[in-house]
């Protein structure tokens, strides 16, 4: 079933990492397995953020020997990081597994991203400059309180409760998904996309990688697509409701914008509330009134709309 949420603030930012929490923890009983943000902050000029991990939650309970090889790993991460012109700000393990960096770097971030995931076990969630992509076994307060996420101040998020239905409980499977390699767009989605081996190995065939088996994927890694073609957000997200076939609805963030696109048979919820300084939209009306529980007017998108709106 799965539930989708997102906000933007039109103008100063907001404590965007409770906001969200509260949203998404409302829609917990549209998926307990996982959680997952995608937070936009406040840019540094010439800095990146780096989230990645270098295990899954479930292999850390497999003893001694898994510690020491993540250790590895991560060692391995910053011996390469090194190796291309990377200069480290500052680094923080979030968590036994999960790692958070500042960096300096004016060569390829394809070349980067995909040096890093050519160790075993290593996955990059997002880079960019104002995104930074979390997401882990739980519910969203656990999720929140184990990556230290109220607080956490910005203009846009995105984010995800997930119910697996088709591929495994783990963080690799779970949303939002980073559009890689491109920096600052993530994407949530609810549905199930018909044409998705044949999509997902056509745009393997032109050098995009995929992390995952889940469909959600590929809706980040075709709008990757199109953007690297010239086209803007909108544009590729108007293509998209002619190119993938299925019932969806999903919500995209880039670096200034939120973007909603839902198919055309519409069969998959969403509700939006809208004023002059703020957007909210959710699953369900019970994520954005979390945090609007006065009296707001809400209404549903119609089959086949596209809505982009700009921080």
């Amino acid at each position: 079933m799965c539930g989708i949420a997102g906000l933007i603030h039109r103008g100063d930012s907001s404590d965007i990492g409770s906001e969200l929490t509260a949203m998404l923890q409302a829609l917990k009983h549209r998926g307990p397995d996982s959680t997952g943000f995608a937070l936009y902050g406040e840019p540094v000029v010439n800095q990146y953020v780096i989230r990645f991990k270098v295990a899954e939650q479930e292999d850390m309970r497999k003893g001694f020997r898994i510690h020491e090889e993540v250790k590895d790993r991560k060692s391995e991460v910053d011996r390469r990081l090194h190796e291309i012109g990377v200069k480290i700000i500052s680094e923080e393990q979030v968590t036994e597994y999960a790692y958070r960096y500042n960096f300096n770097y004016d060569g390829n971030m394809k070349r980067l991203a995909d040096y890093v995931e050519d160790i075993e076990g290593a996955e990059i969630l997002s880079i960019g400059t104002a995104l930074e992509l979390i997401k882990d076994l739980g519910d969203a307060n656990t999720v929140s309180e184990q990556y230290r996420l109220q607080g956490f101040s910005g203009t846009h998020a995105i984010g995800h409760t997930r119910m697996a239905t088709e591929s495994d409980v783990d963080i690799r499977s779970a949303h939002p998904y980073w559009a890689y390699p491109f920096n600052d767009v993530s994407v949530v989605h609810n549905g199930q996309l018909t044409n998705y081996w044949n999509s997902r190995r056509e745009l393997e065939r032109r050098g995009h990688r995929f992390m995952s088996n889940c469909d959600s994927e590929l809706i980040a890694v075709y709008l990757a697509d199109r953007m690297e073609k010239g086209e803007d957000l909108e544009e590729s997200m108007r293509r998209s409701i002619n190119e993938l076939d299925g019932v969806f609805t999903y919500v995209v963030a880039t670096g200034d914008k939120l973007g909603m696109a839902k198919d055309v048979m519409a069969a998959k919820p969403m509700v939006l509330y809208e004023s002059d300084d703020f957007v909210a939209l959710a699953s369900e009306e019970v994520a954005i009134r979390s945090i609007f529980p006065h009296e707001i007017d809400t209404y549903d998108p119609y089959e086949g709309e596209v809505r982009v709106w700009q921080s």
